[in-house]
This record gives structure tokens, C-alpha cells and sequence, in this order.
């Protein structure tokens, strides 16, 4: 039996952040219905990458059913009441107050169905000054500040997936699953109501920048490959002009990079790097000798002598890199009738098979789910 079946989740999404959500839950087991516009989650139509669908929509959408709904119309609203009537979570991301506008109000369909789990996912939240602006990921990045500390010097840059959106994702489901099992132990099995948004899950991983600066007086500068509070940390060119990057945790560490990677015995007793926080000051100058000795050998050499002092690193790598690495493992999913290969999850449960989920057509279920659950 799967972790969770026996799970009925009614989502209302699109885009990726409560797609996302509802994705894991459907892997995990959970019957995922999922409820479209009548042209479909706009995700879908992002780009036609995979085997003519979306990557986005691809990766968060395999292994649900698919309904196309018109909610301004009484027999589709009366379909997701009755839906409702035997969920055990209802996840939705449309803009603050659309299902209310649409005759769902939450607080009332959580009297309704007290056991039901209802999880709003937007762009600044259900109420603030922001409640009402429109949120996509890139630009809660740059609100949150996450963009501040991203790039190098004054070329600020977005990190390069949808974090915003993934955070938000990440943080539904952790707490669908939180409520589920609270419900499991609770004699009246009690729902609740949750709000997640896109600024907070993004603020919330910006606590160790926003410390440094309101405690500290620190404010991370834009290294580019180079940690903004901690040296050595970052990519140097090895003589072949290959890239690694190492990383310097302690001042054991410190102390073996110099005198066994690097044979330099000057570099432990110069009082510039005597402690972290004399080599960020001192980064200019200490990067350069270190790269000045990575560039004596190539990137294999200099991999050799890091894997002897026991210091950690890591190869730049690219996609094509990424898709040969020999860590790198996958899973499948049907598409479009045949079966593609994509990145696995980040967890691996021993004893667990991966197993193919299909991607659903837009508004495949359409008359199994308006058999199954009309009255």
C-alpha cells in the first residue's frame, strides 16, 4: 500500500507552486483530482520541450486525474461540492478571494467539513498591504531580496530555477502532511485552514543573510561562486581551465588545504587568514594564491591532492555534465504515450520501487469523475 492512500485531494491549480504540492502527494499515493480552466493550467503551455508538453508541467503534474470545470457555472460548482463532500484536502493557488467570489467561501466550507484540510497558496498571502498584487516567481525573488544576494558585484541576478515557487511547494506539503497526521491522532479528527505565499517561504530562507545584517552589522556582498561570509569557499580554474570549487568548513580544514593540498606552510602562519573572518577580509588576496597553485595542475591533479588533505569540492558542471554524472539517478513517467526520463526525487525510500505515473491530458476524467460524483 502506498504512504497515502486512501487520500483524496481536490486541487484547483496552476502554475507550479501548488502544482508542485499535489505532484509529491500524487507520487505518495494520494488520488489527485485536478481541476482546470477550460483551456487548461496555463503551465501547460509554457514551452512544448517533452514530447510537445511543458518541462514545468511535466515535472509537478504526473500521476493525477485531470477536469476541466467552468465554476461560474451551477453544475460544475455543485460537481466540486460534491467532490468536497469526501476530500480530505482541498489545495488551491487562485489569486486571494477568487473561490469566494465563486460561492466557496473557506472559513464556511471549513464548518461544513470540519475534517477537511484546506491549503491556500499565493503570491503575498491572505491578508497585508500585498494581498491583492500579482506574484510570480521571479518577481517575489527580487521582492524578498533574494536577488540582492544573487550574482556578482552590481549584476544581480535570479537563481536559476523557480525557488520562489518550489519553496512555496515544498512548504504546502510539509504542511498538508503535518495536518494529516495531526488529524490521524486528533478523536475528532479536526481539519484546518492553512495559508502559505511565495514571500514568506522565500523570506523564511533568507533568515541567515537577514541575521548577518540586522545582528551583525554584515551584509553579504555578491561573490558570484564565492560564499558571501566564508573563505575559502568558492571556484578557482585549475590549469586546464576547468573549474572546482572548494570549501573550507573549520580550521582543521584550513590547516590540511595549506599544508598537504597546497604545500603552502606561509598561508597557516600569515596572520591575514589566521580565522574565517580574516580571510573574508583578506579574500582578494587569498583567492589569488590559492588559484595561482590550482593553476600549476590540472583539474584531475588538483582533485587528487584536495581528496588527500580530505578537503570537500565540487566540479562545475553543466547540464550535459548532469545528465552523465554517475550520482545522478532517475525515474519515469509516461508522456504524450511514451515513456521519458527525468531527475529523481531527493529521497529514496529502501524497499520502495520507483514506479511510472502518466501524465494526465487535459480534462481526461472529465466523464469518469462527473459519473463517479454527480447526484
Amino acid at each position: 500500500m502506498e504512504d497515502l492512500s486512501g487520500i483524496t485531494v481536490i486541487a484547483i491549480e496552476q502554475a507550479l507552486a501548488a502544482p508542485y504540492t499535489s505532484g509529491r502527494m500524487a507520487e505518495a499515493g494520494a488520488r489527485v483530482i485536478k481541476i482546470e480552466r477550460e483551456e487548461g493550467d496555463f503551465a501547460r503551455h509554457y514551452d512544448n520541450f517533452v514530447n510537445g508538453e511543458s518541462a514545468y508541467f511535466v515535472w509537478a503534474n504526473a500521476g493525477k486525474e485531470s477536469i476541466s470545470l467552468n465554476l461560474k457555472e451551477e453544475k460544475d460548482a455543485d460537481l466540486l461540492r460534491n467532490l468536497l463532500e469526501s476530500a480530505d484536502v482541498l489545495l488551491q493557488n487562485l489569486v486571494p478571494g477568487a473561490l469566494h467570489r465563486l460561492g466557496f467561501d473557506l472559513q464556511e466550507l471549513h464548518q461544513e467539513h470540519p475534517s477537511l484540510i484546506i491549503c491556500s497558496v499565493s503570491g503575498y498571502g491572505e491578508d497585508g498591504p500585498y494581498r491583492d498584487q500579482k506574484a510570480y516567481d521571479l518577481l517575489i525573488q527580487a521582492e524578498s531580496g533574494l536577488c540582492s544576494i544573487t550574482g556578482t558585484g552590481d549584476q544581480l541576478t535570479r537563481v536559476g530555477v523557480s525557488v520562489s515557487d518550489i519553496s512555496a511547494g515544498m512548504t504546502a506539503y510539509q504542511e498538508i502532511l503535518q495536518a494529516l497526521f495531526a488529524r490521524e491522532r486528533d478523536p475528532e479528527r479536526q481539519g484546518r485552514i492553512i495559508n502559505v505565499s511565495l514571500f514568506q517561504s522565500t523570506v523564511d530562507w533568507m533568515n541567515v543573510p537577514y541575521l548577518q545584517h540586522h545582528h551583525g552589522g554584515f551584509t553579504p556582498q555578491n561573490h558570484g561562486l564565492k560564499h558571501p561570509s566564508i573563505a575559502p569557499y568558492g571556484a578557482f580554474a585549475c590549469g586546464d581551465n576547468k573549474q572546482i570549487l572548494i570549501s573550507i568548513q573549520n580550521e582543521r580544514e584550513w590547516h590540511r588545504l595549506c599544508e598537504i593540498a597546497l604545500k603552502d606552510l606561509d598561508l597557516v602562519k600569515d596572520e591575514r587568514f589566521s580565522s574565517s573572518t580574516r580571510r573574508v577580509e583578506n579574500r582578494e588576496l587569498l583567492d589569488a594564491r590559492i588559484g595561482a597553485a590550482f593553476k600549476q595542475f590540472d583539474r584531475d591533479t588538483v582533485i587528487k591532492k584536495l581528496s588527500d588533505a580530505g578537503i570537500a569540492y565540487g566540479r562545475l558542471s553543466d547540464l550535459d555534465d548532469l545528465a552523465r554524472h554517475p550520482q545522478v539517478k532517475f525515474r519515469n513517467i509516461e508522456v504524450a504515450g511514451s515513456s521519458i526520463k527525468l531527475l529523481a526525487r531527493g529521497a529514496e525510500v529502501q524497499g520502495k520501487p520507483r514506479k511510472t505515473l502518466r501524465l494526465p491530458k487535459l480534462g481526461q476524467d472529465n466523464e469518469k469523475i462527473r459519473r463517479e460524483f454527480s447526484k
